[in-house]
């Protein structure tokens, strides 16, 4: 690995994640870390010695500049980069950018995207980077986009403008469901085995029946009391349940001919996937981490190219 050839390092700063690029001209990954120092492990340990000690592993360069997004740029962050307000174009998020005072490497945070309506506020931090990564600046016509999440993302985007968007606390809720409530009975001891066809019943019929998903996700331990099912079953109903319900608000409006942007990595791809093909709709999966890091790459050609 060559550090001379790094152009600027990219970092994605989540509320309970961290990963950071080490990137040379032609947008090339030359190094990469990730740890779980996010938001809020780095406002106890300070922003400024969490970066260091990553810049120092992949033996960054002094002078080498580094451009964050995500929830390092929040209120309770390390420096508050503030909003794009809706409608928000995505080159607007370029020009927003707020550099760290009192620090000699030139380091910049990405301002999110606001919805200031009073019926139906919303922010995001982060997302709006994967926005730029997977649609471009130069994007046409109309976009649904999906980005699954601890609290998951429903964007409508129109020719590079974000016009609306709906944030779900779908992860977050499983996590507290699964862990805190009676439920977590059920799936106590459920294995990695996936029961792909109780998920997507699940999906199914909270799809068709949203405003009874507080019942139907008790009907995951009633139902293994009454007829038995294993725990993985149970936590597949869950899971369902609540993507479920999710996917009938998301997709209550309009649906490009081109189907839906999946934004996603991981796990979350996988579950996403079978959560649309229950229902039959059409996506296009985009990879979140490459996403992410093409949003940066633009967002640094914007900033630091003459």
């Amino acid at each position: 690995m060559d550090q001379s050839e790094a152009a600027y390092v990219a970092v994605d700063w989540g509320t309970s994640s961290f990963r950071l690029w080490l990137v040379d001209r032609a947008g090339q990954v030359l190094a990469e870390r990730r740890s779980d120092e996010g938001m809020l492990a780095a406002a106890k340990a300070g922003f400024a010695s969490v970066l260091q000690s990553h810049l120092a592993a992949v033996e960054a360069p002094a002078h080498l500049p580094v451009l964050v997004c995500g929830m390092a740029g929040a209120k309770t962050g390390w420096v508050e980069a503030g909003y794009v307000d809706t409608p928000a174009q995505l080159s607007a998020v370029l020009k927003h950018a707020a550099r760290v005072p009192a620090e000699a490497r030139d380091i910049r945070i990405l301002p999110g995207i606001a919805q200031r309506n009073a019926k139906a506020p919303d922010v995001m931090r982060g997302e709006e980077t994967q926005l730029l990564g997977a649609l471009g600046l130069d994007a046409a016509g109309e976009a649904l986009v999906c980005m699954p999440g601890t609290h998951s993302k429903w964007v409508r985007v129109q020719d590079g403008t974000v016009q609306h968007f709906s944030t779900f606390m779908t992860g977050e809720l499983f996590s507290v469901i699964s862990r805190e409530s009676i439920l977590s009975l059920a799936v106590a001891g459920a294995d990695e085995a996936e029961d792909v066809a109780s998920f997507k019943a699940a999906v199914k019929a909270a799809h068709e029946a949203p405003a009874f998903a507080a019942n139907l996700l008790f009907g995951a331990r009633s139902r293994q009391l009454l007829f038995g099912g294993t725990p993985a079953a149970a936590r597949e109903t869950l899971s369902g349940t609540l993507i479920g319900a999710e996917l009938a608000a998301g997709l209550s409006g309009s649906v490009p001919k081109a189907g839906i942007k999946l934004i996603a990595s991981g796990r979350l791809a996988a579950l996403y996937r079978l959560a649309f093909e229950a229902l039959s709709v059409t996506v296009q999966p985009i990879d979140a981490d490459d996403a992410v890091r093409r949003g940066l790459s633009m967002a640094a050609a914007a900033i630091w190219t003459k």
